[in-house]
């Protein structure tokens, strides 16, 4: 960490100590990407990530703030209160600032140790559906850069399925309470099944049950599944080097974000720096389960089903409650936001 506490007292990293919402409002600031899970090379780079204090005029007053960037050193502050909101979701690019280890802090005061101490609150099944989301995303973009007939119809089938899946279930949660005010039901099922079409083995079929729902609605998850199936087929011409790099760094994110969601179903914890895992991390980095067409082996896709299949069977014995506990997440909260406006609690 020498290094990484040199760099951020390097004249790029001004911004730290000069704006007036970062400095001595920073709760915590960490590593990010590949140096945060242990996986980085000689080309990584470098990422911080935080969470900082809002200001008084944020919470009781007319000014408004989220988050700051910085390009140049691709640096990204949260406030605290978008930090929640992102924590609620399970968003994994952004909770796994709470599962660094200690040494992983370049800035860590004692409300951001406080944070850490209780980001089990933020912790529920939201985490399978959005950590399922971005393992998806991450195979589709892995599928839309392979040859189309790379994998067998019936498997290629099975992953758009797995995609679909994930969205049909978050539209469901996000739009259940909206929908059913409006007087509307609606359920949404998909299931894979053997296929009349002579040039499909198998073929995902949907099964919905529709009463007065809002037509919009329905528009609008069409067009998410139809998003899916569009970039999922979508080919382009590949500079093989350059992107035989980027998919093994997508391919080896998928295995990791199923070993993140099991850890917090299992265990309730967000473990962001792989170490027991960084022999199966690095060797998919490395390019080890890529061929020489470069399509990935059969061996890396049973790997994926193995890493699938223990989450399932964690999920299946897990305690982890359906929804966050919002009363605990609020007084939370409001201890943190009571300090940030008097300076004391």
């Amino acid at each position: 960490m020498d290094y990484f506490q040199e760099l951020l007292r390097s004249e790029s990293y001004d911004f730290i100590r000069t704006n007036e919402r970062l400095g001595e409002r920073i709760m915590l600031l960490g590593l990010g990407g590949s140096h945060a899970y242990g996986t980085a090379n000689e080309n990584s780079d470098v990422d911080f990530r935080g969470i900082t204090l809002n200001l008084p005029s944020d919470l009781i007053g007319l000014t408004k703030f989220e988050q700051y960037v910085d390009d140049g050193t691709d640096t990204v502050i949260y406030s605290f209160n978008k930090m929640v909101k992102l924590l609620l979701e399970c968003n994994p690019n952004t909770c796994e600032i709470l599962g660094l280890d200690d040494d992983q802090y370049l800035i860590r005061s004692p409300l951001g140790q406080e944070l850490r101490e209780n980001a089990g609150l933020f912790l529920s099944m939201r985490a399978v559906r959005s950590f399922g989301r971005y393992a998806n995303d991450q195979l589709r973009r892995l599928q839309n850069a392979l040859a189309r007939d790379s994998l067998p119809q019936p498997d290629r089938e099975r992953h758009i399925m797995n995609s679909v899946k994930c969205v049909i279930e978050d539209f469901n949660r996000k739009n259940g309470d909206e929908v059913k005010s409006l007087a509307g039901t609606g359920d949404f099922r998909i299931s894979l099944d053997s296929s009349a079409n002579p040039e499909m083995e198998t073929e995902i079929f949907m099964d919905a049950v529709l009463s007065h729902y809002p037509l919009r609605r329905f528009a609008d998850l069409s067009g998410q599944v139809r998003a899916v199936l569009r970039e999922y087929d979508r080919l382009g011409a590949r500079n093989k080097k350059k992107d035989d790099n980027h998919l093994n760094k997508h391919a080896m994110h998928l295995v990791r974000l199923l070993m993140m969601a099991r850890d917090i179903v299992e265990k309730r914890r967000i473990i962001t720096r792989r170490t027991e895992d960084l022999p199966v991390l690095l060797s998919i980095r490395r390019g080890d389960f890529m061929l020489e067409d470069g399509t990935y082996s059969r061996d890396f896709y049973a790997l994926v089903d193995e890493y699938e299949r223990k989450l399932d069977e964690a999920i299946r014995h897990t305690s982890l409650p359906e929804e966050p506990d919002m009363a605990a997440v609020g007084r939370f909260v409001e201890r943190v936001n009571l300090y940030a406006v008097n300076g004391r609690f």
